[in-house]
């Protein structure tokens, strides 16, 4: 009887231990209507700035342990924006982006560093152009909690540095430069459990 007790109570220690692990990892959405990925590139002495708008990807975030979290992100290369029309033209072109044969990039992260307080050195493969490089973004996790109608989210900050000869996007040597600075605001949307079988 004794052992019986035992044996019963260790499972329902080993499932509230189950249960608190699976609470704490959770997935998110990106939410592209509230995420913003931009960058800024020199043309001759000043900085041009730009932006793409369509971004979507998946957020997987263990609350207790961020260093063991995850993204993914695509992002659609013909939703280039800079406010002028034959610029844009021109950055979807073969001459730079080729948006019709690579119509999208990728970041897949590979590891989570802390670097202090809520901030991470978060190693991960872009891919652009069909070109794979590893990166380090500097990532600040700037909150987990409820949203608009009570909803729950997750806010981020991203940046990095690139350089753009590096994903075969050299055109305009002189004129324009070829340090690209990125920085990416992300709300991501904590994705609801799937409905249980009856």
């Amino acid at each position: 009887m004794k052992n019986s007790l035992l044996a019963l109570v260790i499972t329902g220690l080993a499932f509230s231990s189950l249960a608190s692990v699976q609470a704490s990892v959770e997935t998110y959405d990106i939410d592209p209507v509230h995420t913003w990925v931009g960058f800024t590139v020199s043309h001759f002495f000043t900085k041009v700035p730009g932006y793409f708008s369509k971004v979507k990807g998946t957020v997987i975030a263990d609350r207790d342990h961020l260093t063991n979290s995850t993204v993914e992100a695509v992002i659609e290369v013909a939703s280039i924006t800079t406010n002028t029309k034959m610029r844009d033209d021109d950055l979807r072109s073969t001459n730079f982006f080729a948006a019709a044969k690579f119509p999208a990039m990728t970041f897949k992260s590979q590891t989570w560093k802390s670097t202090g307080g809520d901030t991470y050195a978060v190693t991960g493969v872009l891919t652009m152009k069909n070109v794979a490089k590893e990166v380090v973004l500097k990532v600040t996790s700037l909150g987990f909690g409820p949203g608009m109608k009570g909803a729950a989210i997750s806010g981020w900050e991203a940046s990095v540095t690139l350089d753009r000869r590096d994903f075969d996007i050299a055109a305009d040597q002189g004129m324009i430069g070829n340090s690209v600075d990125v920085v990416i605001h992300v709300e991501a949307d904590l994705r609801k459990p799937a409905p249980a079988t009856p």
